[in-house]
C-alpha cells in the first residue's frame, strides 16, 4: 500500500470480517483530512457498524501541494477508496478557516462575508461551502483548498457526496452525548497539534473553540483559561476527554493534576464495534465517528 518515496504513514487498521467488497452499495465511507493526517471508516448503513478504521500521518508534507499530492498517492495505492459505488460518501476537512452562523441568520449570499470576519480567505484558491448542524440550530461556513475540492469532487461524481467541517462533527457528537446533568460540562478533543473545546449545559451548546498547540503547557493554558471564562471550577466541573492522548500517558497523568475530574469520552453509542476494534481506545476518532451523525439532506 505504500511506496519508499510515500509521504503518509499507516498508523493504524482495523478491518471486521463482515465487510464485503460487493456491498458497498449500502456502505457509507467517512473520510477526514487535514494538514498533517487523514483517516477513513466505513460504516455498514443498515446495521450502523463500523467495517474498516484507517488513520494515516502526513508527516513530511510541508505545504498544501505536498498534502495533496500525497493524498493523490494514498488514493491511488489504496484497494477501495476511490471506488465509486458507495452508498454515500461524508467528507471531513481538518482547518481553523471557519465560523459558525445561527441558521435563523444565515444567507449563502454572504457566506464569504460571514468567513471574512474570522479568517483570511484566499478567494481564487479556496472554495466557500457551508453544512448545517440541525441539532444545534446553526450553520457552518468554511473554506477548503479549491484543488482538493475539485479533485475529491471528480472522484465521487457518480456518488452522493457531502463536505463538512470538522467542528461540525464534533458539536453535533456532543449534543449526542447522554446527558445527567444541568450543570456545564467541558468537553476536550486533543487533536494533532490541536485542541479543541466545547461545553454544553442541559441540551445547548455554550461554547466552542480550538486552539493551536505547540507545546503542552499550551493544553493546560488553554484549557484553563476556557473554565475560567465560563466559570466552572478546575477541581469540580465535570470534564470529558477524547482525543490522541493515552490513559497512561505522561500528558494525561500531568493533566489530571490540574484538572481533577476528567473521565474518557466513549465513542457515538449508535454505532456497532466487533471485537477487533478492541485494539482502539474508545476516546479515539470521536470526530471522524460522529460525521456519521451529521445529516446530508
Amino acid at each position: 500500500m505504500q511506496t519508499a518515496t510515500a509521504k503518509y504513514k499507516l498508523i493504524k487498521k482495523v478491518k471486521d470480517d463482515r465487510f464485503d467488497e460487493d456491498l458497498l452499495h449500502q456502505y457509507d465511507l467517512l473520510i477526514q483530512t487535514g494538514p498533517k493526517d487523514f483517516q477513513l471508516a466505513v460504516i455498514d448503513s443498515k446495521e450502523d457498524r463500523v467495517l474498516a478504521l484507517e488513520d494515516y500521518a502526513m508527516g513530511n508534507v510541508q505545504s498544501h501541494a505536498e498534502l495533496l499530492q500525497a493524498l493523490k498517492e494514498l488514493f491511488d495505492a489504496h484497494a477501495i477508496l476511490k471506488a465509486g459505488f458507495w452508498r454515500q460518501v461524508k467528507i471531513g476537512i481538518k482547518n481553523n478557516k471557519f465560523c459558525q452562523v445561527p441558521a435563523s441568520l444565515f444567507n449563502a449570499q454572504h457566506a464569504l462575508d460571514y468567513l471574512k470576519l474570522n479568517a483570511v480567505i484566499d478567494v481564487p484558491k479556496e472554495k466557500i461551502i457551508h453544512c448545517e448542524n440541525v441539532g444545534f440550530k446553526s450553520v457552518t461556513v468554511f473554506a477548503v483548498q479549491e484543488d482538493l475540492y475539485q479533485w475529491l469532487s471528480e472522484i465521487y461524481q457518480n456518488t452522493a457526496h457531502h463536505f463538512f467541517h470538522q467542528s461540525t462533527s464534533l458539536i453535533e457528537g456532543v449534543l449526542r452525548q447522554p446527558n445527567n446533568t444541568e450543570n456545564s460540562v467541558l468537553y476536550i478533543y486533543v487533536d494533532r497539534f490541536k485542541l479543541h473545546i466545547l461545553s454544553r449545559k442541559g441540551n445547548q451548546l455554550i461554547y466552542y473553540n480550538q486552539f493551536p498547540i505547540k507545546q503542552f503547557s499550551d493544553y493546560v493554558k488553554y484549557i484553563m483559561l476556557v473554565l475560567q471564562s465560563l466559570n466552572m471550577d478546575q477541581q469540580t466541573s465535570e470534564v470529558v476527554l477524547w482525543g490522541y492522548i493515552g490513559k497512561n500517558s505522561p500528558h494525561y497523568l500531568e493533566f489530571i493534576k490540574y484538572i481533577r475530574n476528567v473521565t474518557f469520552g466513549e465513542r457515538p453509542n449508535h454505532l456497532k464495534f466487533s471485537y477487533l476494534f478492541d485494539e482502539v481506545q474508545e476516546h479515539h476518532f470521536f470526530d471522524l465517528y460522529s460525521l456519521s451523525m451529521l445529516e446530508t439532506e
